[in-house]
């Protein structure tokens, strides 16, 4: 039997006590022929106050020999005066970039059962299932200059470097377009090549990367604002939306909403393939912040850590059978009536974060 090496670091806030719930289906899984070899570490603000720093080296090595990594969420207000190049984001920053993760992929699904938690009309959301592309490691995030200079005159002038070079854009491309094959084969790419030169260069060459490799994919341009729209107007005419470091982080967040809750969203961030191993370095997170005001009270939704388990499953190990057994206990979960109060009806019982894993696992057995 294959053994799986997962590295969990919990982080902060609610990270520790959704990622219980995820061992909890890594065990299942385990009993039940898939194996997992799993080691735990610190990361963020728990780092922080344990080593100094926002990741250790001792984690950084052990998340460079994972074959994938667990994270849960970092930050909050206890950290807020730590000097910035230690605050706790900034572990999982060196997370993707010391294992070059440079395409972060965040799907926006709608299970039926909580159509009625999303802020839009049920017929405009029921049955979404979207995945946004992102860049992740370029763009105004990480162009050079970034800096606040004081002119003569006294006042300030703060700079914020956008920079896309042909690689980055290509393999983001690749990313996208491979993932539209084995979904509906459509893909949006979402720029602002009207206003901006790094938006001229991503339309040029994702659509060489199509005409050349992917031709067969069904390929329309959308500039950022309107895609930003068009995902509140119409979601469902969307299948992969690939796009730029700092749209990517904004569509995705409005995607995010178009579910009901946070608290339900997982993704993956990978690396690119080794030509030797075939494997790629991978990172999985839920969506949701840390939420220091719930955090220590079992009120948190666990489903997005979970599913993100299920990714890893699914673009990591190569287990779809097993990765599509855990979204069908998911939903069945949620059909049942088994909610947090997040996405709870109004006035309705909510259960808490324990009870959601336990019937998880529950369904994992009755589905097998």
């Amino acid at each position: 039997m294959a053994t799986h090496k997962l590295l969990l670091l919990p982080g902060d806030g609610i990270g520790p006590e959704v990622m219980r719930e995820v061992e909890k289906i890594v065990g299942w899984f385990a009993r039940n022929g898939v194996g997992f070899e799993t080691e735990a570490d610190l990361v963020g603000g728990a780092a922080y106050d344990a080593h100094g720093v926002s990741i250790s080296e001792a984690a950084m090595a052990r998340a460079q020999e994972a074959d994938a990594v667990l994270f849960g969420a970092v930050g909050g207000p206890k950290w807020d005066g730590v000097p910035y190049a230690v605050r706790p984001e900034a572990g999982l920053l060196r997370l993707r970039k010391d294992l070059g993760l440079f395409a972060n992929l965040r799907p926006a699904i709608c299970y039926p059962a909580l159509a009625d938690a999303s802020s839009l009309k049920r017929e405009v959301v029921e049955g979404l299932d979207i995945m946004i592309v992102r860049e992740l490691t370029g763009g105004v995030y990480f162009g050079e200059p970034k800096e606040i200079v004081t002119l003569e005159d006294g006042s300030q002038r703060a700079v914020d470097t956008q920079l896309y070079t042909t690689g980055e854009i290509e393999r983001i491309a690749r990313v996208a377009f491979d993932l539209a094959g084995k979904r509906r084969n459509k893909v949006s790419s979402a720029e602002k090549s009207n206003v901006m030169k790094t938006g001229v260069l991503w339309r040029q060459i994702v659509t060489r990367i199509h005409r050349e490799e992917f031709p067969a994919t069904q390929l329309e341009h959308v500039l950022a604002d309107n895609c930003a729209m068009q995902l509140v107007r119409n979601p469902k005419q969307f299948d992969v939306i690939v796009t730029d470091n700092l749209f990517g982080d904004i569509l995705s967040d409005i995607a995010a909403m178009l579910t009901g809750s946070l608290g339900m969203l997982p993704s993956a961030s990978l690396g690119a393939v080794d030509p030797k191993t075939g494997s790629r370095k991978a990172l999985y997170e839920p969506v949701h912040g840390s939420a220091p005001d719930i955090a220590g009270k079992g009120l948190a939704n666990p489903i997005a850590m979970i599913g993100s388990f299920g990714m890893a499953l699914r673009y990591s190990f190569g287990l779809i059978e097993a990765a599509d057994m855990l979204d069908r206990a998911i939903a069945n979960v949620l059909a049942s009536g088994t909610r947090t109060r997040d996405i709870a009806a109004p006035g309705a019982n909510a259960v808490g974060t324990q009870e959601i894993g336990d019937a998880i696992v529950k369904e994992l057995s009755a589905l097998s």
